[in-house]
């Protein structure tokens, strides 16, 4: 038997979780070939085969189920050296983040640099998009670590709680209200977070016990967007109040009050607790920090 090696390892694990090579590559950042190379390599190292190869995909053999147990410990081996022994500053990988708009336009960058001075050797993706798809992304393994509207009930998931953004309304700054009450400018068109997704759902509810089913909602995917739309006087907005204060200083946009607000956007860093990775787990309390640091009061 030849020596085995941690990457035919990965591979291994990967394909056997999530269910096929495609999805391993996306996971490990490899082409597919590469994957099936290094499985076909562990396979010559054991002299066994390891995968039955039907019509439906990859089922393990006899003998592949034997070598899972042996794998998930010496993964579990590899996690504990890396977090006891390796020097942060040696340690290689690739880490795929997914964030929120808010998170993204707030502390993401202050992250992203204080995960580089931890790990210089670290490759990072960043996707930004709504949270209904990167939990999705998290769940299926194509993101390591997401900062999004939580937290994801999922048994196979962790969860950090991130500090709540308040959210205040926003109008354009010389707008004026019917009859002196800030409540009338309601009767405007809403503008707000995409269709399906908490933030919407929640105001759509509000706005239809405390305004009427005529009330006018004008979802949007950006927060940016959203904002340009109050300043234009298309609309007015209830939206993160960390990043309205910039708007207002401006002097483009003003707050408010038409006697509520919807409530403070929750959010969680959520990475997957199986199989346990130091540097996500390390990056995930890393961003926890940052926004506590970061969080404006």
């Amino acid at each position: 038997m030849t020596r085995l090696n941690l990457d035919q390892i990965r591979a291994f694990l990967s394909v056997v979780r999530l269910g096929g090579v495609k999805k391993a590559a996306q996971m490990l950042n490899l082409t597919q070939p590469a994957v099936t190379s290094r499985i076909q390599n562990l396979e010559e190292s054991v002299s066994k085969q390891l995968f039955d190869r039907t019509s439906s995909g990859l089922r393990l053999t006899k003998d592949g189920e034997l070598l899972l147990k042996y794998a998930e410990d010496f993964e579990r081996l590899t996690e504990l050296v890396e977090r006891n022994v390796v020097d942060p500053e040696g340690l290689e990988g690739y880490l795929r983040i997914g964030a929120s708009e808010t998170i993204a336009q707030c502390w993401l960058p202050d992250f992203v640099t204080r995960m580089h001075h931890r790990f210089p050797r670290l490759e990072v993706e960043i996707n930004v998009d709504i949270s209904v798809n990167l939990r999705k992304g998290l769940i299926d393994r194509e993101i390591d670590l997401a900062f999004l509207l939580g937290p994801v009930s999922e048994y196979t998931i962790d969860n950090l709680d991130l500090p709540e953004f308040d959210l205040a309304w926003y109008v354009a700054y010389d707008a004026e209200p019917e009859a002196g009450d800030p409540a009338s400018f309601l009767k405007r068109p809403v503008v707000t977070y995409a269709r399906n997704t908490r933030p919407y759902r929640e105001l759509k509810t509000m706005l239809f016990e405390r305004v009427g089913p005529g009330a006018r909602m004008f979802p949007s995917f950006s927060l940016s967007a959203c904002f340009r739309l109050v300043e234009a006087g298309i609309g007015v907005a209830a939206l993160p109040k960390a990043l309205g204060r910039s708007y207002v200083d401006e002097g483009r946009i003003r707050e408010f009050d038409p006697g509520w607000v919807p409530s403070p956007l929750h959010f969680t860093a959520s990475y997957s607790g199986e199989p346990k990775s130091h540097m996500i787990e390390t990056a995930a309390k890393i961003a926890q920090n940052v926004a506590v640091e970061l969080h404006p009061h």
